[in-house]
This record gives structure tokens, sequence and C-alpha cells, in this order.
């Protein structure tokens, strides 16, 4: 990675990512986790603070050093133990059928192979467990005129934040890589232009 993805992008990350406005997000997308956990995209580790107390173990899978290292004082913070495991989600350190459940929140409109990486995620969860998720991806089909901006910005917002995508489809994702959708929310998130907030917020099982 370059100067500005590697030093800068996880700043901007960390500001936008931890904005009151995402809170009750990151605490609907974490309810139901229990047992150990492994969260791709562990960023800076804002929703170490929404893990319920059922959670006993995290597994974070982060490639930035320096998202890493502004997750120190939420890790220390928080109740379960929080490992770094992992730098690549598309290529887990695991064995099949690990993990109780996993997590992944603006995650998958980086991940450079996200079909890659969901294989992944539903090898290493336990028949029964969860992926429990909330991303931002292409706009409902009715709101064209969203799309429309959504595919001019595209090619920018890859430049200014790392290979992050607005045109992604995130329910066809997961049902492409044999996950079964079992609760879905698809809705414009609240303070941002809705061609960068078109969100989905769900549980997924393999």
């Amino acid at each position: 990675m370059g100067f500005y993805a590697e030093r800068i992008v996880p700043r901007i990350a960390d500001s936008v990512g931890g904005t009151e406005a995402v809170e009750p997000l990151r605490r609907r997308v974490c309810e139901g986790l229990h047992g150990e956990i492994i969260e791709i995209g562990f960023g800076s580790g804002h929703n170490v603070p929404f893990y319920p107390e059922a959670v006993t173990d995290v597994a974070a899978v982060e490639p930035s050093d320096l998202g890493w290292k502004l997750a120190r004082e939420r890790i220390d913070a928080g109740r379960p133990l929080v490992r770094r495991a992992g730098l690549d989600s598309q290529y887990l350190p695991f064995g099949d059928n690990t993990f109780d459940g996993a997590l992944s929140t603006w995650t998958l409109c980086t991940i450079p192979d996200a079909d890659a990486a969901l294989r992944e995620v539903r090898r290493v969860l336990k028949p029964g467990a969860a992926l429990h998720f909330l991303e931002h991806g292409l706009a409902p089909e009715e709101d064209e005129n969203v799309r429309r901006w959504q595919r001019r910005l595209d090619p920018l917002e890859r430049r200014l934040f790392a290979g992050c995508h607005l045109t992604r489809r995130i329910a066809d994702m997961l049902t492409a890589a044999g996950f079964t959708i079992v609760a879905l929310d698809v809705f414009y998130g609240k303070g941002a232009p809705k061609p960068m907030a078109a969100y989905s917020l769900g549980v997924a099982v393999p």
C-alpha cells in the first residue's frame, strides 16, 4: 500500500466510523453474537464497545498496522479478549468450523475479492453460526437516480478510499457465497449522501 492508503485512509475511517450517528447501527448489528467470534475488517475497533456480554473471544482480521494501533485504547478498555489473528480476510488462518459467529461492518466494499472472503468466513463458521453484517452498497432497484450517481462516483471513491466500491450488491454476494440471509434491513444512513449510505444490515447463516 502507498503512503496515502497506509497512513491517511485508516485515520479517515477511524474518524468517520466513530460518529454518534453510527453507534445505534453498531449496537444493532452486534446483537446476538456470542462465544468466540471472528471480525473481518476490524479497523480501529469501533465495534468493541458493542460486543454483547456473551462474546468471550474475538479474532480480529485487520491488514492495517495503523488501524490496529488506533484500536489499542478500545481493545484495552473492552471486556472480551481481542487478538489480531490475520491480515487478509481472503485467506483466513483457521480450520473449518472454528467460530460461533462472525462480524463484518463496512468491510465488503473494500476487500479486493469479497466473494473469496465470504467463502472463507462461511468455511470457518460452526454449523448454525451466523454472520452479522452492516455494509454499504448498491442502492435499491427502485432508486435508479441514486444508482446512477453511485456508478459515476465509484471510480473516485475507489481512488480516495483505498479501493472502496459503492456499487457492490451485498445480498447477492452473500447468497452467491453460500449464505442464507435470515434477516435483512435495507435503508439509507442518516447524515450522509444517499450514494454513500445505502446500507444493508442483517444476519446470514451458512
